[in-house]
């Protein structure tokens, strides 16, 4: 079948990058249909959803395309907010991001459009798919700054072979041109927000309707109290704002120097911080991933590991897989992970599998 009468349904959030991603998808000669995802939000937020929306339609109208609306609303719910809430009500740090790429963008909007007759789905992710054999594989974006491989590792195979990244090769200020060229509406749009109902309100505020928040205290490692917060849940190891220092109580009341979340008890409500940022310093460190999976490939070969968006990636190694568990020495200094964060691996630029990280062992 040629490309012209390839059907491609791209997901357009009104922002620029979904907006030069269908414009490139018509300029190749494929028959391109424009699709506003909607997602849930809750009542007590305000959200913009439906000037998005306007804008992708505007989009959709002057490059002469069919528009259509997916409604996500339900396994948005109950897959990214959902999780999200019962991870930090359980003292962990969610990415809600990689959950909706997994099933909603890449979930519900693929069988959204499958349902309807569609070749592919498109985003305007900064991330690129090739084929490899039979296989198709994520590789990260060409440019650095921008690259979005991280939240994107968990789609599944069926999906991933049907998905289309027009940007992927491109830099941001590619798209930028490109949009003012073809005369977008979005052209000079500044960044999305990302996630809705978390773009327009802090994440204690939000939380706070969901988790009962109890203020507790902030404690020294020798276990001074200097400070407090507004509850343990929301603080993850690393973290150097959510919460009050009294300087009074400080042992150099002028000190300037951050101090740094470098454990947490949820039982106690109490948190411990420390000028020192948490750091893995010892050789062969590793990290328990579930609801793993990895290429065979990699298994015991030399590896890069993030723990967390646009990190410096960590020479690692893959020691062990049993089941759905994974386990991961690391090689050199690196940030402490997040337990309940997704640790992604990749062999240069490939993806080749990921986890939830469940334990740190130093």
């Amino acid at each position: 079948m040629s490309v012209a009468k390839k059907v491609v349904f791209v997901g357009m959030s009104g922002g620029v990058d979904s907006s030069v991603s269908a414009y490139l998808l018509k300029q190749q000669g494929y028959t391109v249909v424009g699709v506003f995802i909607k997602v849930w939000h809750p009542d007590f937020l305000e959200c913009h959803w439906e000037q998005e929306r306007l804008d992708a339609m505007r989009v959709a109208a002057h490059l002469e395309i069919p528009f259509l609306t997916c409604d996500a609303e339900d396994a948005y719910k109950k897959d990214v907010a959902d999780y999200f809430i019962a991870e930090y009500k359980a003292g962990r740090t969610p990415n809600p991001d990689v959950m909706c790429n997994t099933f909603v963008k890449f979930g519900r909007f693929y069988e959204f459009a499958r349902e309807r007759g569609a070749d592919y789905i498109a985003t305007g992710h900064y991330a690129r798919v090739v084929k490899d054999g039979d296989r198709s594989v994520l590789l990260r974006g060409i440019d650095t700054e921008k690259d979005q491989s991280y939240f994107l590792w968990n789609i599944a195979e069926e999906a991933l072979s049907h998905t289309l990244f027009p940007i992927g090769d491109l830099t941001k200020k590619e798209v930028r041109v490109i949009a003012e060229k073809a005369g977008l509406p979005t052209a000079t749009k500044d960044e999305s927000q990302g996630v809705c109902f978390l773009g327009h309100i802090d994440i204690p505020e939000f939380l706070a309707h969901f988790i009962e928040l109890h203020e507790g205290e902030v404690r020294t490692e020798e276990g001074v109290v200097i400070g407090s917060h507004r509850g343990s849940e929301l603080l993850t190891i690393g973290q150097r704002h959510g919460f009050t220092i009294d300087t009074t109580r400080t042992s150099n009341n002028s000190e300037t120097a951050p101090y740094y979340v470098i454990e947490k008890d949820v039982a106690t409500n109490t948190i411990t911080v420390s000028h020192k940022k948490p750091e893995i310093h010892k050789e062969g460190s590793r990290l328990i991933l579930s609801s793993a999976r990895c290429d065979e490939g990699v298994i015991n070969a030399p590896i890069h590991v993030q723990t967390r968006y646009r990190q410096i990636p960590i020479p690692a190694r893959i020691e062990r897989i049993s089941n759905s568990l994974v386990e991961i020495s690391l090689s050199g200094i690196a940030e402490y992970p997040a337990v309940g964060q997704f640790c992604v691996i990749y062999a240069g630029d490939r993806v080749c599998g990921g986890g939830i990280i469940e334990d740190i062992r130093v």
